[in-house]
């Protein structure tokens, strides 16, 4: 594996290895001393053409963490802001001997033309690319929901479990990433969204679709349930165009405390973040001793330390 692009990428073996192996990464930060020297002498260049807090923090403290050289790369301020091209932002990496480009960026599809434009040698791991996929994302989903869904994880697939994916299913690349990663790893997943927000063609995705909270929890014996967030900045309109109104929205979608209170005792709450606190999810829920969100954070510094270093440290590291 040379590229980590998207989930549909990714067989069974393939997110076992990246599973087990961010837990071993994770055992790693429980000591004192939680620097590693695996990468020492690679460069690894975080590459953002969209906004994010969570996703670039954590990329870069992979990174330090497992001694590799960091270069943070904003479109704003930079030759992109003046109009260059991808390809010659590439080439400029390239020039400056980047190892592995982790690149975030508005239009789908930009992460498979960085890495098989011809125009970098190293690898490429995608951090969100358009509405299209967010490989990392499902990964630390998927390494939570083994932490505390699974009796043994290590080693563990998914199968048995049901995770409901709540929300604007249309503008996430969380959702779609999920849905193959979690059918890949056994799990049965369920989406939840208006049909407004359902994409176009989903009908071979490998997923059932409901049309309301309520009946996904009456329906299904959900063990993890993911909310998405409302992506208004990718909406016409603000959001007006797909929901009559935020309240009615939160009336038939939103995660409530009594509706959490319907979930089975050991079900955990999860979201990739930011949330809309009162929106897609309330206060109670996201504080709740259910929720995990935190933790999905936490977790997915140990899954992109496990993704650098398959990817960088060669065969003979992923052994």
């Amino acid at each position: 594996m040379r590229h980590l692009l998207s989930t549909k990428d990714l067989s069974r073996d393939d997110a076992i290895l990246i599973l087990d192996t961010a837990a071993q990464m994770a055992a790693t930060q429980e000591r004192e001393v939680r620097k590693l020297p695996t990468l020492r002498g690679k460069t690894v260049v975080n590459l953002f053409f969209e906004d994010s807090t969570r996703t670039r923090i954590s990329f870069e403290a992979a990174a330090k963490r497992l001694s590799a050289d960091v270069i943070n790369f904003s479109a704003k301020g930079s030759s992109v802001s003046k109009g260059e091209s991808l390809k010659d932002t590439a080439l400029t990496l390239q020039a400056m001997g980047a190892d592995a480009v982790v690149v975030r960026h508005w239009a789908s599809g930009a992460a498979y033309q960085l890495a098989h434009g011809g125009w970098l040698h190293g690898s490429v791991l995608n951090a969100g690319d358009g509405t299209h996929q967010h490989p990392t994302q499902s990964l630390l989903d998927a390494f939570t929901m083994r932490r505390h869904l699974v009796s043994d994880p290590t080693g563990a697939d998914l199968a048995g479990l049901t995770v409901a994916i709540v929300g604007d299913v249309l503008h996430s690349r969380v959702a779609r990433s999920n849905v193959h990663l979690l059918h890949t790893l056994g799990a049965k997943v369920v989406l939840v969204a208006p049909a407004t927000l359902v994409p176009v063609g989903i009908e071979p995705w490998p997923c059932d679709v409901v049309h309301t909270l309520d009946e996904a929890i009456e329906a299904y014996d959900i063990d993890a349930l993911m909310m998405l967030r409302v992506q208004r900045e990718r909406m016409t309109g603000g959001g007006s165009a797909f929901f009559p109104s935020p309240a009615e929205y939160t009336r038939l979608f939103g995660l409530d405390g009594d509706r959490m209170r319907r979930l089975p005792d050991h079900a955990i709450v999860m979201h990739p973040g930011p949330m809309n606190r009162g929106l897609e999810i309330s206060a109670e829920a996201a504080d709740s001793d259910r929720s995990v969100i935190v933790e999905q954070v936490a977790n997915g510094v140990a899954v992109r330390m496990a993704a650098l270093y398959l990817l960088l440290a060669g065969e003979e590291g992923a052994q």
